[in-house]
């Protein structure tokens, strides 16, 4: 069995670094923003190059604290990409906006910044790219955008650790940003986890008292916050992770390069890459229209693969009433045809190569 994600195998390579740091925690007894939390968000924020990076309970709390502290609210919009996992468009709805869905680029799968512009209205309030599967999303385009009409930027970086733009992180680039650690991330928690990044004193400021009860000091509570907080357990472990995450992305890089050079001669569709951004491969993602045949042949093979994702946002029962009407093709089209195989750090090249045999006999049946 090939698996999509190897985490044993991770675990295995970093046990003594890991158990060292847990049985750390569990002899101090400091749980809850504890050392940890603190040394982490401080390693985080110089790997990012961001001046701020707090802590909270999951990926999907961080896109929502950073949407509240920037003061999206009731009423506003924030236009963000319809290919991409629901917890993108559910912290828009947590704070009373409503989210508009745009179009991707066809290469990379991202919101195409072309056609933000026509989506813009009087209630436009922020746009949410997401740099989805790890492939930086056009920052230079989105940014100006952004500039241009008074928009808030905010990062959905919930597959991008580590993705660069010209040098600079994901994450980096707007006012705030959410990252994800859920455990098959590149930067992957035992557990769950997220954070926020900003270089804003005042988003910082706010982001740290909503994830804590809406409390600066303790007891005293100045806004009505939420239990969100990232775990002293959980941070050691990311703390022994982070030091790894250079090799981790390069281990994907190296997986994702031998899968498309294998399947260059195939009638598939690889992941692009725009030599601008470094794409960290969150997922390797393919596109082909006999999608469905390839799948049951990598699963009677023992192979996992993956549909991320099946029905785009604009088309969940959740967001129909809003979208009645809707027609994203782009979307629509990659999401009829895309399928994600194993990748991970420590994929060697046989099974890779095991894979795209699969593949290549499912295609010449």
């Amino acid at each position: 069995m090939i698996p999509m994600v190897d985490l044993k195998t991770q675990y295995a390579n970093l046990k003594d670094e890991i158990d060292r740091g847990v049985q750390e925690v569990l002899e101090s007894c400091a749980f809850i923003l504890g050392p940890n939390v603190k040394a982490f968000e401080e390693e985080a924020a110089a790997y990012l190059g961001v001046k701020h990076a707090i802590g909270c309970a999951s990926g999907t709390d961080a896109l929502h604290l950073v949407l509240r502290a920037a003061g999206v609210g009731e009423g506003d919009e924030v236009i963000t990409s319809a290919f991409t996992f629901i917890a993108t468009a559910e912290a828009i709805r947590y704070v009373g906006a409503k989210p508009v869905f745009v179009d991707i680029d066809p290469q990379t799968f991202n919101i195409d910044p072309a056609r933000i512009e026509a989506a813009l209205t009087a209630k436009t309030k922020a746009i949410m790219p997401v740099h989805l599967f790890g492939q930086p999303a056009d920052m230079a385009a989105i940014t100006a955008l952004c500039e241009r009409h008074g928009l808030v930027l905010i990062e959905d970086c919930a597959q991008s650790f580590g993705a660069t733009l010209d040098g600079k992180q994901t994450g980096a680039f707007g006012l705030g940003a959410g990252f994800s650690f859920f455990p098959s991330k590149n930067l992957g928690a035992y557990g769950d986890g997220g954070l926020v990044t900003t270089q804003s004193d005042d988003i910082a400021a706010k982001v740290k008292m909503l994830r804590n009860h809406g409390s600066e000091v303790r007891y005293y509570h100045d806004a009505i916050g939420y239990n969100s907080r990232l775990d002293e357990i959980q941070a050691a472990i990311l703390r022994v992770k982070l030091r790894h995450i250079e090799a981790f992305n390069a281990g994907r890089r190296r997986a994702a390069q031998l899968y498309s050079a294998l399947m260059a001669d195939l009638p598939v569709e690889t992941p692009h890459e725009d030599g601008i951004g470094v794409h960290v491969y969150h997922q390797y993602t393919l596109l082909s229209d006999r999608r469905d045949a390839l799948m049951l042949a990598l699963q009677q093979a023992q192979i996992a693969c993956a549909i991320y994702y099946p029905v785009p946002l604009h088309q969940q029962n959740v967001f129909k009433a809003d979208c009645a009407g809707l027609s994203l093709p782009v979307t629509e089209s990659v999401a009829a045809r895309c399928l994600s195989l194993p990748i991970y750090p420590e994929l060697g090249e046989a099974d890779i190569r095991r894979v795209v045999a699969v593949i290549r006999a499912a295609l010449d049946g």
